[in-house]
């Protein structure tokens, strides 16, 4: 999978977008799932349309996959997926779900907290009263949390 990050972030960052997430999932038929954004954050039904018709053309040209696959574009939603570091610095203040790759020394994987943004590559989040630092190459998955805060961030960013 990280295999592919290199040869497709290129086409999608020179069709006017920034990845957010790239996946292969398996199955009968394989799905390449491209999650991406606009440098504003934004990315509507035609941007995903414009993006998967220059990723299409791409693909078929650079061929990186083997075998057949089905082509996903989409935004990251409302409640995104944190994949970059600077996306902890970004939503700092936001409900966020992270889960480590493995136990912490506490024997804890999942957290859920407020992000506090960053101390070097840690993630700072607090949960339970506590400030926790957690090592971004560390962390397997984390997602925003769907609340009225980021609700209402959104549709400001939406009118402006």
């Amino acid at each position: 999978m990280s295999h592919l990050e290199p040869i497709i972030a290129p086409a999608v960052e020179a069709a006017g977008f920034k990845l957010v997430r790239l996946r292969l999932m398996g199955g009968k038929t394989k799905t390449l799932q491209i999650m991406a954004e606009r440098p504003d954050g934004s990315m509507n039904v035609e941007d995903c349309a414009e993006l998967s018709r220059a990723l299409s053309d791409f693909l078929d040209a650079e061929d990186p996959i083997e075998g057949e696959y089905d082509l996903e574009v989409s935004s990251p939603g409302i409640d995104r997926p944190l994949t970059r570091l600077t996306d902890f610095a970004r939503w700092a203040g936001h409900e966020a779900k992270v889960e480590l790759a493995a136990p912490d020394a506490n024997g804890r994987k999942r957290f859920k907290g407020t992000l506090l943004g960053l101390d070097g590559s840690d993630v700072q989040i607090e949960t339970g009263g506590q400030r926790l630092s957690l090592p971004f190459k560390a962390i397997a998955d984390a997602k925003l949390v769907l609340t009225e805060k980021l609700i209402q961030e959104d549709l400001k960013a939406r009118k402006q």
